[in-house]
């Protein structure tokens, strides 16, 4: 089923400390997840087309509790908490790694997940951990390769194949494309490949379905 969604109708729903303090687990989630300071309020301001859906900030660390935003009816983004910055303090990072954690074991309206890495650091640890607990629970990944504007085209392309080549030992579906959301390389990638994830959100129920059904067989 092919789905166009309006992306810049977006709009901030709560912030939590964990998933006790979330909307019922229900619909589509899809989140988005990376070290800190990967870009990831950046991002998420330019898919929606927006400047402050998300605050920016150049302090890493700066998102220390899951946020939610509403795509559209039964669809939502999750912004989680950035992860691996060695200036946190360690209960710090404990608690908010315990609720990235958390999140991502026990939600099950979550059926996307997008990984944001700086095009010239990617594949850290934590990176390839988290990716590797998506592919685990059959959750299909999206990796971005941020700041691609940084980088000139040869070298841009160069590892991007390079990363491609390396998330094929996941042996899941894990996409990976260069995204800049200064120059907006990516955002049309990014946009269909939520498009697809977000779909089953407008298929028709199973009651309707089976309504319509005994609605037809009357006449």
């Amino acid at each position: 089923m092919s789905v166009k969604i309006h992306y810049q109708n977006t709009h901030f729903i709560t912030s939590a400390p964990d998933i006790r303090h979330l909307p019922e687990d229900e619909g589509i989630e899809i989140a988005f997840a990376g070290r800190s300071n990967a870009g990831k309020s950046s991002a998420l301001n330019r898919l929606a087309n927006q400047k402050n859906l998300a605050k920016t900030s150049k302090t890493p660390g700066r998102t220390q509790l899951i946020n939610l935003f509403q795509v559209t009816e039964g669809c939502h983004i999750v912004d989680l908490p950035g992860y691996g910055f060695a200036q946190v303090p360690p209960e710090l990072k404990k608690k908010w790694q315990k609720a990235l954690g958390e999140y991502l074991q026990a939600r099950q309206c979550l059926k996307g997940l997008v990984v944001l890495m700086d095009i010239r650091h990617p594949m850290k640890d934590l990176d390839q951990q988290l990716i590797y607990w998506a592919v685990e629970s059959n959750i299909p990944v999206q990796v971005l390769l941020t700041k691609a504007d940084k980088l000139k085209s040869g070298a841009r392309k160069a590892q991007v194949l390079k990363i491609r080549e390396a998330s094929l030992a996941f042996c899941g579906d894990v996409s990976v494309d260069a995204f800049s959301s200064t120059s907006g390389l990516g955002v049309d990638t990014l946009r269909q490949k939520l498009d697809s994830w977000f779909a089953p959100a407008f298929e028709p129920q199973e009651e309707e379905i089976l309504s319509d059904e005994s609605g037809e067989s009357e006449l």
